[in-house]
């Protein structure tokens, strides 16, 4: 059996509005039970502040065999305050350069790209960025690994 990477992102509030523009640029429909929000918790767990309810507890985005998974952090609740980036980069290898370009194009609107798309000494065709919501990519085409 072979082991996948799930990426998991975490947000700060806005989980639900980078999950909407990722489904926009991907296609396709949110997996399981769709958004599930903190104020839909059991009423067994410790009650929670009205501001809170409607954050995102969890929510997965099928994108090709791989699964794109996130939620909002709650603040008070063991976890420290939110950091963006935090290092965590999603990777994606796109079959074309010319999806490699429409995937950068997309995503990284309104943000900060940090290396254009460009052919690299590597022989790959590379570009990343932080995109508007925090969440650092990297865009690889390779003929290599589209082989």
């Amino acid at each position: 059996m072979a082991t996948k990477l799930n990426p998991y992102l975490n947000f700060d509030g806005n989980c639900e509005a980078a999950f909407n523009h990722y489904k926009k640029v991907f296609g396709g429909e949110f997996s399981g039970q769709g958004v599930m929000r903190f104020g839909d918790i059991p009423t067994e767990m410790p009650p929670l502040p009205d501001e809170h309810k409607n954050r995102v507890m969890h929510v997965s985005l099928p994108i090709g065999s791989e699964l794109l998974m996130g939620s909002d952090i709650m603040p008070g609740f063991g976890n420290g305050p939110f950091k963006i980036g935090d290092n965590t980069y999603v990777s994606i290898h796109p079959d074309s350069r010319e999806e490699a370009d429409r995937l950068f194009k997309e995503l990284s609107e309104g943000g900060e790209i940090e290396m254009p798309m460009e052919d690299q000494f590597w022989g790959d065709y590379f570009g990343s960025f932080r995109d508007r919501f925090g969440i650092s990519w990297m865009v690889n085409f390779s003929t290599e690994y589209n082989l």
